[in-house]
């Protein structure tokens, strides 16, 4: 196998960390200042300084740069990528990490964020000629926005199939009824459709219980009840929604794949998505590293630069160590998702949704530690990095499931 990435990657990989450095870097500040205050004033609008972003963007070609190779030739041509075609996981996977070194606003401008990308590669894999026209066009476009209505406060959500809210075809409606929790992307203004998983019926086996549906946000008996903190984060205008679903109806052909078919999609949908997630934390590493090296440098104590203290010239190279890891692993990952899909994956995946987000952790604590108290306040991106990376480590299941997904696959190479 070899990383080195393919000269369209290496040409993308460039013009994205420019961006990045250059455009969005120098804006961030003002960028959160913009959305918390609207959010602290009931609002939860966008800031301007996303539209002039994306616009900055998309002039240059740096839009939907996450769509795979291999998809669809005509929305390459209206909404795609640099050059027109799909990237590979494995070439599009030093973008996300560029990406990740402004996290909370990269992916945004770019339209790679999460939870539109999963949702318009379901729309792209799995939905119909009219599903697309309504609903991928627009997305593409970055026109609207979406939310992924999957998990539920009254169920283990670690287990797909636990799944309770329903999903229940009458004639030629489906009834939704329930209750979703973190259904991200639900806060924005624009975000306009819900990918809704519902038990559609209880005496099929397991795995074909559950229909996935697209739900218009403005369908009635579609109530968003809260925007839920994440240890006291809000991620606005993105947000984080408790909805509550009453007797809500939608035609079937609203129905993705066909029913009882959302544990298939919602197992292919993962996989590049954790591939994404884990690249661009790979890339908040960097940058809490980058900030640890320059805070040790700059500060003294008791006489010496703080690198040269406690043991913190180990800890820088620890941190040094566990990032290249890392980075392999998932390179490893996006790989082998290139030559056979999710299935060809599953080990990979589940390894570095594990091990991703705990490096991470781990090297932001060390970076904010350097810091001293100021790492814990919003002066510094700490705080919310290491946040971000810690939810990640619930986020697309716990480490508890990958790790025993993991285990599984090894012991059942020995049976």
């Amino acid at each position: 196998m070899d990383f080195s990435p393919s000269p369209r990657a290496a040409e993308l990989t460039d013009l994205v960390g420019r961006f990045v450095r250059e455009e969005i870097e120098p804006v961030q500040a003002d960028y959160r200042r913009d959305v918390e205050e609207a959010r602290l004033s009931g609002t939860w609008a966008e800031s301007p300084i996303m539209a002039d972003l994306r616009a900055k963007a998309r002039a240059q070609g740096l839009w939907n740069l996450f769509l795979p190779a291999g998809h669809d030739q005509p929305w390459a041509e209206q909404f795609g990528t640099h050059g027109g075609a799909g990237l590979t996981n494995s070439d599009y996977a030093p973008l996300a990490e560029q990406m990740g070194r402004a996290t909370f606003l990269a992916p945004y401008v770019f339209n790679c964020n999460a939870p539109d990308t999963g949702n318009m590669e379901v729309l792209l894999k799995y939905g119909t000629p009219e599903q697309q026209q309504e609903w991928l066009v627009p997305l593409l476009d970055g026109r609207i926005r979406s939310g992924f209505a999957m998990t539920e406060p009254g169920v283990a959500s670690s287990d797909a199939t636990n799944m309770a809210a329903t999903a229940v075809v009458d004639g030629d409606e489906v009834v939704i009824n329930g209750r979703k929790w973190f259904t991200s992307g639900s806060g924005h203004p624009d975000c306009k459709i819900l990918v809704f998983m519902g038990l559609s019926d209880p005496d099929a086996d397991r795995h074909h219980r559950h229909t996935m549906v697209l739900v218009p946000v403005d369908t009635p008996g579609v109530r968003i009840e809260r925007q839920l903190p994440t240890m006291h984060v809000y991620d606005e205008p993105v947000g984080h929604g408790e909805i509550a679903f009453t007797d809500v109806r939608v035609p079937t052909s609203n129905i993705l794949l066909g029913e009882g078919r959302a544990f298939e999609i919602a197992q292919g949908r993962l996989g590049p998505g954790r591939v994404h997630h884990c690249m661009r934390l790979i890339g908040q590493a960097e940058v809490a590293l980058e900030l640890a090296i320059k805070r040790g440098l700059e500060r003294t104590a008791f006489g010496r630069p703080l690198v040269k203290l406690g043991g913190n010239s180990e800890r820088i190279a620890d941190a040094r160590i566990a990032i290249d890891q890392a980075r392999l692993l998932v390179q490893n990952a996006a790989w082998k998702l290139d030559q056979g899909g999710a299935l060809n994956a599953l080990s990979e995946v589940s390894q570095i949704k594990v091990i991703v987000p705990n490096v991470a952790q781990q090297v932001i604590d060390m970076a904010m530690q350097m810091h001293g108290g100021g790492g814990m306040t919003d002066d510094f991106p700490l705080a919310a990095m290491w946040t971000n990376a810690r939810a990640l480590r619930l986020a697309d299941g716990p480490d508890e499931v990958h790790r025993g997904l993991v285990a599984r696959i090894e012991i059942g190479k020995h049976r």
